[in-house]
């Protein structure tokens, strides 16, 4: 009886735990070691400035990055990104998911994107989020 009880706890807490999980594709063809330069695109709902930590990131990493709420940036760049965050509450608010679109710079297609989703218990920071799916959509090592 204390076995099969301590089995379907064990069991409960793995399903209700959920696993993190990354999606990342590239578009044929597509090198995104050229791209140098990126406007990252702000979300309009974008109350928590979701769209300052892309660009202090890339630019740590040494793109040079800027961002606005224009859809097309004042000068030519290599590259636009795009995202969406969505948010979840567990005790505190928390960034549940964040996909991101890296699009070329004179078309708009997309030739990168990367999605994280991280449940309460996986939880990452949101720096932490925007460099785990920079990492991926822009092929950096971890």
């Amino acid at each position: 009886m204390q076995r099969t009880r301590l089995w379907l706890i064990a069991l409960a807490i793995g399903a209700l735990s959920g696993c993190a999980t990354q999606n990342v594709s590239h578009a044929p063809g597509a090198d995104v070691s050229t791209i140098k330069t990126i406007y990252v695109q702000k979300l309009p709902a974008d109350q928590r400035g979701i769209d300052l930590l892309f660009v202090k990131q890339l630019n740590e990493w040494g793109y040079k990055a800027t961002g606005g709420t224009a859809d097309k940036p004042a000068e030519p760049v290599d590259a636009l990104l795009t995202y969406q965050d969505r948010w979840a509450w567990d005790i505190t608010m928390y960034m549940l998911r964040l996909n991101v679109q890296i699009r070329d710079g004179q078309s708009g297609t997309i030739i990168a994107s990367a999605e994280s989703m991280r449940p309460s218990l996986e939880r990452l920071s949101p720096p932490e989020m925007v460099k785990e799916v920079l990492q991926a959509a822009l092929k950096r090592p971890k």
